[in-house]
């Protein structure tokens, strides 16, 4: 008698989970992740620029279509409660002018709403302070304006009046200053002197042997230069800035040959610039001085000549 056999059913294979796919990261989304700052604080950045873009858009078009200008004004002050208002002013490239200047001129402002600060007006009026030579202002969203400043540089000091001054290139005032403070510049004396600081730096470049000896320079009649020296001469230099400079560029030669400055003269006149004449204290007369090169003698010292005429000891 035979058997039969059941076989069970082969055991069925455990299903394996289907794996999920994990999400694509966008490159923008990998740029956010990277950044310093909490998706909190992009999310009010975008808030803000999203106001900030509407606002101007809704300002731009009141402009253009004409609506009233109260309506435009009141759309700006909108944004400027939105949090785009004037609150803080960030300044660069200040060295001497007086900080608080700037940041009163930045400030000085009708509305602080952004959209309403004015910045070509702002940096007009940081131009007419002599210091500043140029002005670059501008807004940092949301609540911030910045001013860069570009200051002269002092290159004499004016005194006029018994007043002293700090001035720059072409003369451009900048600030009083006191006599015991008064900083390693050349010095022009007189009315008119500062306009004409320029042409009087180029003058003693056409010398500069002399440079370090001329004390101040006194401009005279509107027309011309008296220089004062380190040991107390005074030189009186002719009219017209090419003849001045030939003037002084001879005297630098005759004293470089025999030296005339610390030998008890007290004034030289060159306004002929042919010439030169001197005078030494408690005398009358003045002394013609000639050059030892163009004498035959040139071996001996130099010649002094009295001359018989009055000295005269008014300037022009």
């Amino acid at each position: 008698m035979s058997r039969t056999i059941k076989r069970g059913s082969p055991p069925r294979r455990p299903v394996q989970p289907k794996r999920r796919q994990q999400p694509k990261v966008s490159i923008i989304d990998r740029t956010i992740e990277a950044l310093p700052i909490s998706h909190d604080t992009l999310r009010r950045i975008a808030t803000w620029s999203i106001v900030a873009g509407v606002g101007a858009v809704a300002l731009a078009a009141a402009t253009w279509f004409g609506i009233p200008g109260a309506i435009g004004v009141a759309i700006a002050e909108g944004i400027g409660r939105a949090g785009f208002r004037v609150e803080q002013v960030e300044v660069t490239g200040l060295s001497r002018m007086d900080r608080m200047t700037v940041y009163a001129v930045a400030l000085d402002q009708k509305s602080r709403a952004m959209p309403l600060v004015n910045l070509e007006d702002v940096r007009e009026k940081l131009l007419s302070y002599g210091w500043i030579a140029d002005a670059h202002v501008s807004r940092r969203l949301p609540d911030t304006l910045l001013v860069h400043i570009v200051e002269r540089k002092p290159t004499a000091i004016w005194q006029d009046k018994g007043k002293l001054s700090l001035i720059a290139e072409d003369g451009i005032w900048l600030e009083p200053v006191r006599a015991e403070a008064m900083p390693d510049l050349p010095l022009v004396i007189g009315p008119g002197a500062n306009e004409q600081e320029a042409a009087y730096q180029k003058l003693l470049d056409a010398a500069p042997a002399l440079r370090p000896q001329v004390k101040a320079a006194t401009w005279v009649g509107n027309r011309r230069w008296n220089l004062l020296f380190e040991s107390g001469e005074t030189l009186a230099l002719p009219e017209g800035d090419a003849d001045a400079a030939k003037a002084l560029v001879k005297f630098a030669q005759l004293d470089g040959v025999r030296p005339l400055l610390g030998r008890g003269w007290i004034r030289f006149d060159m306004r002929d610039p042919a010439k030169l004449v001197a005078r030494k204290p408690g005398q009358v007369v003045n002394h013609a001085i000639t050059d030892p090169q163009s004498d035959n003698t040139s071996q001996q010292p130099a010649m002094i000549e009295a001359k018989h005429t009055a000295f005269t000891a008014k300037q022009g």
